[in-house]
């Protein structure tokens, strides 16, 4: 299908990604983007409390511990909370496009079991931009950035602006984000990309 994305495939006509001149230096610790997000934010007491740190070209490293209340079945990690990490990881990247986007597809395999206080070592990187769509992959390891691969994805960001929050969440939380000085900070140094 020559000309046509389908799914997580981008067209001929994607283009390689570039890392924003302004990227966070790779190494460098990536912060929450929101203070109650399950994924990344300190205020979640449940939360995966996901920390993602720049990579090289276009890419973000990050590690979570699985909690006992991030389980499913008994002393194993819920795929949904390994789901989220690798969504998560994969939103990070935009901080080194320099862009805001949401999910709009994510496909995960889950190749084995990941056990109750392992470290979760994440991998991610953009494949592909096309116009607003952003393509990328994640890989989570067990133990280590060496370790066996226990998840996978493949995910098609949507690029969007701020005011995509502001029109879909809900008020409280969304005026509460917007007075927090460093919310702002961070929501408006994205909104770079016409």
């Amino acid at each position: 299908m020559s000309g046509r994305t389908t799914g997580l495939t981008p067209p001929d006509e994607a283009r390689p990604p570039v890392r924003h001149p302004d990227a966070p230096a790779p190494g460098e610790l990536l912060g929450s983007h929101y203070d109650q997000c399950f994924g990344c934010g300190a205020g979640q007491p449940h939360g995966l409390h996901l920390e993602a740190r720049a990579g090289e070209g276009v890419s973000v490293t990050a590690e979570f511990t699985v909690q006992p209340a991030h389980q499913g079945a008994p002393g194993l990690a819920h795929g949904g909370v390994l789901a989220t990490a690798l969504d998560e990881t994969l939103g990070a990247l935009n901080w080194v496009l320099r862009v805001i986007a949401v999910t709009g597809r994510l496909e995960t395999d889950f190749l084995s079991p990941v056990p109750v206080g392992t470290v979760l070592h994440l991998e991610a990187e953009v494949t592909a931009v096309h116009g607003r769509k952003i393509y990328s992959t994640a890989t989570g390891r067990i133990g280590g950035p060496d370790g066996p691969v226990a998840v996978r994805a493949q995910a098609l960001f949507i690029e969007v602006r701020v005011e995509h929050f502001i029109a879909n969440g809900r008020p409280d939380e969304i005026n509460a984000a917007l007075a927090d000085p460093d919310q702002l900070r961070v929501a408006r140094a994205f909104e770079v990309n016409p």
